[in-house]
């Protein structure tokens, strides 16, 4: 499971790995839900989900530079693919933002978001022809039931996910399922260059085509000068876009110490579970309110969300002996 390198034990750089994408990742969470449940004075509310995009992928770009200089940057990249890739992921976060933006609330958008596989396995079954076991079939629909079950549940009073909420996360979910594509393709392209990118590489031409992608939409959005006005007129939200964009940047460099030091399921793993604690947390800090229903539709998607994490590892089990 780990590498044996000299240095500190195995356990204690899982606790440093997964430690810290804990710590990231759940107070990104938080500050995400927050940016966009913001009132202004006035009662303006944040929109402007291309130009946090923008100032979350420039973070990135910043810490993946500084990476880059201390690990040494690999020469010969092939960079077509980083393009594509990068402007497929950040359309993706841009639309779960937009979710956020419209009405839908962040236990729904996190619980959805886990159902990603939904859209992998369409498209491999359309296009592929792959096939997959009942269980397999049965985790993504207790992801899907239980997110659906969740937005329904809501107690009365309070605020229903809108349509358009519910259309931006299922983009972004349809999304999520052509990025794994691009990114097969970005592996196979590399390999066939002769080059094997560093975790840092990856870190900043993917956020660099990212930031690039989204200056130009929120530019054409017209939600560059309004994104900027907002925040300068309300400091209080330009403290909460800062602070998430540093866990989005301090988070991913945690996810590649991860995957230096161990497999990739228990990266999997991390950031998995990471969403059941975020939604959670969301529930009880927020004040979101649930029903009896809304807790056994959680129940649902977080068991759907726990058996593929039990699945891939009886996998893993399986295929080392």
């Amino acid at each position: 499971m780990t590498e044996t390198k000299p240095g500190l034990p195995a356990s204690l750089k899982l606790l440093i790995g997964a430690g810290g994408i804990y710590g990231a990742f759940l107070y990104y969470g938080s500050l995400q839900e927050d940016v966009f449940r913001f009132t202004s004075d006035d009662g303006g509310t944040f929109k402007q989900a291309w130009f946090l995009q923008v100032l979350e992928a420039l973070s990135n770009v910043i810490v993946g530079y500084a990476g880059m200089l201390i690990t040494g940057a690999t020469k010969g990249i092939p960079l077509t693919m980083f393009g594509i890739s990068g402007a497929a992921q950040v359309t993706a976060k841009a639309c779960t933002s937009l979710a956020l933006a419209n009405g839908l609330s962040f236990p729904v958008a996190t619980l959805a978001k886990s159902g990603k596989m939904a859209p992998v396995m369409a498209g491999s079954l359309i296009i592929g022809g792959a096939k997959y076991s009942l269980r397999e079939y049965l985790q993504v629909l207790a992801i899907i039931g239980g997110t659906a079950i969740v937005s329904m549940g809501k107690k009365k009073g309070s605020s229903s996910s809108s349509f358009m909420g519910v259309a931006y996360i299922l983009m972004s979910l349809a999304l999520d399922g052509v990025i794994a594509g691009f990114q097969k393709k970005l592996k196979e392209e590399t390999a066939k260059a002769g080059v094997k990118p560093k975790p840092y590489d990856y870190m900043f031409w993917t956020n660099l085509f990212m930031c690039l992608t989204a200056i130009v939409i929120s530019f054409g959005l017209g939600e560059f000068t309004t994104g900027i006005d907002f925040c300068l007129a309300n400091p209080e939200i330009l403290s909460k876009i800062v602070k998430f964009s540093a866990c989005s940047a301090i988070g991913q460099s945690f996810i590649f110490y991860t995957i230096a030091n161990f497999d990739p399921l228990v990266l999997s793993t991390v950031t998995t579970t990471r969403k059941i604690f975020s939604v959670l947390l969301s529930i009880f800090l927020k004040g979101h309110s649930l029903s009896l229903t809304g807790w056994s539709g959680i129940g649902l998607a977080c068991g759907g969300i726990l058996s593929e994490v039990q699945a891939k590892r009886s996998t893993k089990k399986s295929h080392s002996h």
